[in-house]
């Protein structure tokens, strides 16, 4: 399975052309325009694997700067500032990472 087979690839590129500049990146518009949105809970916390990319269970600050580069390698690394925001957002529980009810939660937000 692929981030594809849950996205349109067409959104996906719309979505980080949005956001090529560093600190252009909004997670709302980003999950707005590649669709996320509009998928279902189970759909959103199937691609939510794909960004936990060490398979922890959970996202971390670390892990939040690749972000972009799990829809497309060649994208940019988040900035400090976006993986910090980024995190601060979904993080409800403030214990320094991100799970997949609180990713969920935050797309449908």
């Amino acid at each position: 399975m692929s981030i594809t087979d849950i996205l349109n690839p067409s959104d996906i590129a719309a979505a980080l052309k949005e956001c090529e500049a560093p600190d252009t990146f909004n997670y709302k518009k980003f999950f707005q325009t590649c669709g996320l949105v509009k998928k279902a809970p189970h759909e959103v916390k199937t691609l939510f694997q794909f960004v936990d990319n060490d398979r922890s269970g959970f996202v971390e600050e670390q892990e939040m700067l690749n972000f972009l580069q799990r829809f497309d390698p060649s994208a940019r690394l988040l900035t400090s500032a976006e993986a910090t925001e980024f995190m601060a957002a979904a993080d409800r529980d403030r214990d320094g990472k991100i799970g997949a009810d609180e990713f969920q939660a935050m797309v449908h937000s």
